[in-house]
């Protein structure tokens, strides 16, 4: 999925080169997508993104930024973290 792409208000997995942000989100202006009430975790050299994405949506994620603009060239990977399997 693309950013463009996601409904608004829905809660997403955005991965960047080097983070992961969960969070609601709510637009883009092409730009930028604007997300709120996010958890940012910044991956380690080596970390796999996945075991931080299957907890978080498993057991929620502890919100870390109430609003967070991201460039929508940093992006790599939109999910819907309703998607996310739970095991």
């Amino acid at each position: 999925m693309h950013i463009h792409e996601a409904q608004h208000g829905i809660n997403v997995v955005v991965e960047t080169a080097n983070s992961v942000v969960i969070g609601r989100f709510d637009q883009t202006n092409g730009f930028q997508a604007v997300l709120h009430d996010c958890a940012v975790h910044t991956l380690l050299d080596g970390e796999d993104a996945e075991e931080f994405v299957r907890t978080s949506a498993r057991y929620g994620f502890a919100v870390d930024k109430r609003d967070l603009m991201i460039e929508v060239g940093d992006i790599e990977n939109v999910r819907v973290l309703g998607d996310i399997p739970k095991e």
